[in-house]
């Protein structure tokens, strides 16, 4: 089966970019892709981390929840919808939140980012918990694709990728299998990207022999952040199947759960854990 992760080049403009968000799922779709994932914060990169709390939504109301809901059920694709501000009941501080739809348009999954990213150098500070609140449980869910078989899928966002713990719960849940696939929606920086970015994502493949899907901001913003892109697609043995690295466009592989199951026979690290 196919999947795509898309990367995009997010502006303040939140119309702008479900439209750009619309073009390239229909684009997957179209391509053949059973599964589509979107960036973190794909609806908005905002001039200010405070922009995020006017567009802050009710969990099953608003205009972003209804556009991931309305292109999954019209492309009769499985979106893994980016991130979103979710409202709390402070109104100084949202959650970051994936929500996960069907090709019918239901809600499967939502997962609040846990790990909030904070960076110093001395020169530079940056503090996501000034506007974020994070989320409080790892979640994993089982996506039916399409036409297809379901994917038992672990979801976490941007920095939760350093956290190879998360993984780890969501690969054994009691009374769940391991993960077939992992979400990684993300805006890595230019920075830590470049140093971290595939190194992890192979990781976290290679650890928990899956699949990894990377959609990722990719390039220079309107408000002057550039992000690292090379959105990406991982197979359980750490290769990268498709990659790009900067601009918006659709970063396509197949899945294949033969493949999946052979290197978890041919190397049954999964049931080799002591701890």
């Amino acid at each position: 089966m196919k999947i795509a992760a898309l990367q995009m080049v997010s502006t303040p403009d939140v119309d702008r970019n479900l439209a750009t968000a619309e073009r390239l799922i229909a684009q997957a779709a179209d391509a053949g892709a059973a599964l589509v994932a979107l960036p973190e914060y794909f609806c908005l990169m905002g001039r200010r981390d405070t922009d995020k709390l006017a567009l802050a939504e009710a969990p099953g109301e608003g205009p972003i929840q209804q556009f991931l809901q309305h292109a999954a059920r019209a492309h009769g694709v499985v979106v893994i919808g980016g991130t979103l501000p979710m409202k709390t009941p402070d109104p100084a501080r949202v959650r970051n939140t994936c929500c996960v739809y069907g090709s019918d348009g239901t809600l499967l999954a939502r997962y609040d980012k846990l790990h909030l990213f904070r960076y110093d150098n001395g020169r530079e500070r940056y503090d996501e918990g000034a506007v974020l609140e994070a989320g409080d449980a790892p979640v994993a869910a089982t996506l039916p694709l399409p036409g297809g078989p379901a994917l038992r899928t672990g979801l976490s966002v941007c920095y939760d990728l350093r956290f190879p713990e998360l993984y780890r719960a969501m690969s054994f849940t009691p009374g769940a299998g391991p993960c077939d696939l992992l979400s990684v929606p993300a805006a890595f920086t230019y920075p830590t990207g470049q140093a971290h970015w595939e190194l992890l994502l192979r990781a976290r493949a290679v650890e928990n022999q899956c699949y990894v899907i990377a959609p990722a901001q990719g390039g220079t913003h309107e408000n002057g952040r550039r992000t690292w892109g090379h959105s990406m697609v991982v197979d359980p043995w750490g290769e990268v199947l498709a990659v790009q690295p900067e601009g918006e466009g659709v970063v396509m592989a197949e899945l294949d759960l033969a493949r999946l199951a052979a290197v978890r026979q041919q190397l049954p690290a999964l049931s080799h854990r002591r701890l």
